[in-house]
Order: C-alpha cells, then structure tokens, then sequence
C-alpha cells in the first residue's frame, strides 16, 4: 500500500515557501539538469517471471567470479574456503533477521553472539578491549586516528605509503580537517624508510600496516620506543589471519589495532560487505567509537548481556558523541565469530602456515621464470609483488583466457609500477 501523508493542498503550501512552482522544478533545482533523464526509459514490454529470471542470470553470468575462475586478485579482497557450518548458523532468523539490541531484555542472543566476539578479537590481538565492529577495516582507521588526534591534542599523523590506497584515502576523507598527514615513503625492502625520525612531540599517532599493502611484514618493534617516548600513539593495521603465526599488535605495544575481517569467513560480493575491527588498551574505552557489549547480572543474579559505556554513542550524546558510527556489521562480526570458533587457536595457526607457505611457493615459482622477480626483499605474508618483464595488464588479460584472476596492478596507485 502507497503511503503518501502531504495532500495535495500541503504539497502546494510547501513549494510556495521553497519558491517554486512544481515538484519537478524542485527536484532540478536540487539535482541540476545534467542529471535528469529527459528521454523515457527503454524498459521494453512486460515479460513474464520466468522470463525476468532466465534475463537475469543471463546478465549475471557476464561476470567473472572466485566461483569459475582461480582468484589471486589479493590486495584487500581474498578468496578463503568457508565451512558450510558458518552459513548454516547466521543463517538462522535469529541471526539473520535480528536489528539493533537497544532492549537487552529481548536482545539476549545477538548481545551474547557479540560479546563472543569482541572476547575472541581482543584475545586474537592481544588488547583489553574490542568494540562491536565497525563498518569496514579502512573506516576503523579513520576512527583510530581521530581518536588519537582527539586524545593527544595533536595534528601530526605519520602515515605509510604502503598503506592500501583506499584505506589512505579514507582516513583522508574523515579527518583531512583536523590533522596535517606526513607521508612514510617504502624502501626496496618493502618497508616504511626511517619513520622513527619523523616522530617528534607534535605527533599524535604512527600507523604501521602489517602484512602491508605489498604483503611485506613490518619490524613494529623497533619503532615502538621512539612512538611512545614521543607521547604518542601507534595503531597498528593486521591481517587477522597473519595473527595465526605472527606476534598480536597488543605485544609489540600497538595502543589501537585496526583490521578488516573480510578473511574471517566474509564471503566476497563485489565489496562488502565488509568487517572492520578496532580494538585498543583499557584507557582509551571510553574514546572508542561504536558499541561496547558487556557482561552483567539480572535482578534474579542469572549472567546477562548489554550494551555499556553508551555515552560514546549519538543516540546518547548527540552532537557531542565521540563518534557518528552508531550501528555495527552485526551478522559479518557473527559470521567472524563463528569462524575463529570453528578454528580454534591450532586451526587459527595451521589456516596462517598454510597462506605463507602457499605463498612462497608461487614466489618461487614465479620467479624461476626469466625475467621475473620479487618486488621486494624482506619477509612477506599471503601476498607478494613481483616484477614482470611486460606490462602487468596485458600479463593479467592474458591469464583470464585460462581461468585465472591474477593479481592487481600497483601502477594503479603507485606511479612508476606498471610491471
């Protein structure tokens, strides 16, 4: 049924306020001409059910997937096996049909699900805290480094260029305002060039990606002593699954660890969506942005679950909420959940050998043909860059003619690395 609640006679009142004489000249003031269809749609004739659904899988099958073809594409969007049993369990309508848990007396299932979540992120990144995930891994950043401008009162953020891209980008988009971004250039190992010597005490934060955006793991622990003494934070950005073999974020002092958890089970679908994870030390709790999940008891002493500290949030706070995020990817973060549980601390370990023992194995491969060979020196996780001795676009065209999705240009952001 069209609800429609302006008659005709209050439509007439609000355009004469807003000077205009019909609805169509508002829409063109508002969206500009350029913009507007001024043809009818070429829709054609009504077809039947079947016919629409025979059209549309016509049309779907023009495109290329992980399911027909072999996926190296990597930088940010990864291909992992997921047990049937994490489909079957958000699948569930509880799960899958559950909104947001304001009433914790009917909300039981999905703050405990949440709960289970943000315990074994904190557990896999070795921090006190987690929150309720975030949107995507990139605006987690963003979020991360507000914190850290807002907390230390400073505006100098030390970025690296072997950050992804988009994420950079992103962080851009949040808080170009408020912060004044000093760029990290990568050697030919692959790693940050001397970020040590640009931290001073203007400096709020230091974000260090690793595996980077090329795959290549940082040496966090040796910038650590300089970020502190310096009075300012470093956030560390992971691949969950690295987390497996490598030392979690919370040990090589990172004060805020930031993530996308896409790889925890998250199906690719044409980008997103996707799961951010933010997790951080006890002191910054209140500064986190979004939902905190909290134990408690009921009236009766039996084990309960609510949301906590919600003063951080716009639905409290308003104006003055430390962050405008104020919902989470609730069944992504789920499907997460069920994930790392069905893995377990040894599955967690054996699934990270697996991805940088594969990947070495294509490096040497790879590089056993002439005229190709690693991008950089140092250690690497999952992924790699190498140098080809042709354009890296037409070694990938060619390659989709024998199934396989290749791998991802770097000249694309990086000028200069189109072989």
């Amino acid at each position: 049924m069209k609800y429609t609640p302006h008659t005709e006679k209050d439509i007439e009142g609000m355009l004469s306020a807003l000077g205009f004489a019909s609805i169509d000249e508002l829409i063109e003031a508002a969206v500009g001409k350029t913009a507007l269809a001024r043809h009818s749609l070429s829709i054609g004739k009504a077809i039947s059910e079947d016919e629409l659904v025979r059209q549309l899988q016509d049309i779907a099958s023009l495109n290329i997937t992980v399911e027909d073809f072999t996926s190296f594409l990597g930088a940010g969007a990864y291909d992992h096996f997921i047990p049937a049993a994490l489909d079957a369990i958000i699948s569930r309508p509880e799960f899958y049909s559950a909104y947001t848990p304001y009433q914790p007396e009917v909300s039981q299932g999905t703050l405990t699900a949440i709960f289970e979540y943000q315990s074994l992120v904190s557990s896999l990144v070795g921090l006190d805290t987690c929150n309720a995930s975030m949107y995507d891994g990139a605006s987690a950043l963003a979020e991360a480094v507000h914190l850290a401008v807002r907390k230390t009162h400073r505006r100098k953020v030390i970025i690296p260029r072997s950050l992804h891209p988009l994420w950079d980008k992103t962080v851009r988009t949040y808080i170009g305002g408020i912060a004044d971004f000093v760029v990290v250039d990568f050697d030919s190992t692959g790693r940050m060039h001397n970020p040590a010597s640009l931290v001073d005490d203007k400096t709020a934060c230091v974000v260090v990606a690793s595996p980077n955006f090329f795959g290549v793991i940082e040496n966090i622990a040796l910038l650590e002593p300089a970020v502190h003494l310096s009075g300012a934070l470093l956030i560390s950005v992971f691949n969950p699954i690295s987390l497996g073999l490598l030392k979690p974020p919370g040990e090589l002092g990172a004060d805020i660890a930031v993530g996308e958890g896409q790889p925890l089970g998250i199906p690719l679908g044409f980008g997103g969506p996707y799961l951010g994870i933010f997790a951080a030390r006890r002191e910054f709790i209140r500064s986190m942005p979004g939902r905190i999940v909290a134990e408690t008891v009921d009236a009766d002493g039996k084990r309960g679950f609510v949301m906590t500290l919600q003063t951080r949030e716009q639905h409290i706070r308003r104006a003055r909420a430390t962050s405008n995020i104020c919902t989470n990817e609730g069944l992504a973060a789920l499907a997460a959940t069920v994930f790392m549980t069905l893995m377990g601390k040894t599955g967690m370990k054996k699934l990270a050998e697996l991805n940088i023992q594969k990947a070495h194995y294509l490096a040497e491969r790879l590089t056993s043909l002439e005229g190709v060979s690693l991008r950089f020196s140092a250690p690497f996780f999952n992924e790699f860059a190498i140098s080809l001795p042709a354009s890296a676009s037409s070694v990938i065209e060619r390659l989709k003619d024998k199934g396989f999705i290749a791998g991802f240009v770097l000249g694309r952001f990086y000028p200069g690395e189109d072989t």
